[in-house]
């Protein structure tokens, strides 16, 4: 603190003390400066998952209507799983992928029956699985999100308690109470504390918006889930081949 204030009394007699947010930057505390580039890394983290997750939630959604297109336009399954291949390119695919392996794969027990109900409790736990990892895989870094929001602007307050104790100590050893005193400190903890909560305010905002994105999404896929296990069962309670038409199931 003996160097905050020796700092105090230099600046207190150098009239060319800039206050632009450059020169408060460069003049800051070091400790203040740790924090000011704490939040700075922050902001631009949380803005990267922002519009990675934006934009990805944005693809997924256009890629998922012409998917569900396909899929009840009246075609044959069989063809939409030959067209797609072994690489489908989201969620809702990879899901309909899994399950058609599962169908392609398994015999086909006679009638219904506890054979039929076996096939289609394995196929709906195959789609579980595969919706789960997809999440997973959808919700990875979004927690960093939440954990910003609620971080930051402690860590900004934190910024503005040591600028002002800095002001406090300048006062002290110079026993003057002008601008040129205090506001040097006074300003460093001011944008600390705005750095905080810049960092924190779109973070919370944005947490929000795509936790609730991701949970419709979730649903969506999850009601495909149902609807093609009722195609499933409509074929296997009328032990027709596996040449499956979605139209059956409207």
């Amino acid at each position: 603190m003996e160097d905050n204030a020796i700092t105090a009394l230099r600046l207190a007699g150098d009239e060319s003390v800039g206050f632009g947010l450059w020169s408060l930057v460069v003049q800051a505390d070091p400790v203040v400066k740790a924090v000011l580039a704490l939040l700075v890394l922050a902001s631009i983290w949380s803005w990267t998952v922002i519009f990675d997750k934006g934009f990805r939630l944005a693809r997924l959604r256009r890629k998922t209507r012409a998917f569900e297109r396909a899929f009840w336009s009246g075609a044959a399954l069989d063809d939409l799983y030959r067209r797609l291949g072994h690489q489908p390119d989201h969620p809702m695919a990879m899901l309909f992928t899994a399950a058609m392996e599962e169908w392609r794969d398994s015999p086909r027990p006679p009638g219904g029956g506890s054979g039929a109900r076996a096939l289609l409790e394995r196929i709906g736990k195959v789609m579980s699985l595969t919706l789960e990892r997809e999440l997973e895989a959808l919700e990875r870094h979004l927690s960093s999100l939440a954990t910003i929001g609620s971080t930051a602007p402690f860590v900004g307050l934190f910024g503005t308690v040591w600028g002002i104790m800095n002001s406090f100590q300048s006062i002290a050893l110079t026993k003057n109470t002008t601008l040129a005193v205090v506001a040097p400190g006074i300003a460093e903890a001011l944008l600390a504390t705005a750095l905080g909560l810049i960092a924190a305010i779109p973070a919370v905002v944005a947490y929000n918006k795509l936790s609730g994105d991701i949970d419709r999404y979730a649903a969506r896929v999850s009601n495909f889930a149902d609807e093609f296990s009722v195609v499933l069962s409509r074929e296997l309670e009328s032990g027709r081949s596996p040449g499956i038409d979605s139209s059956r199931a409207a």
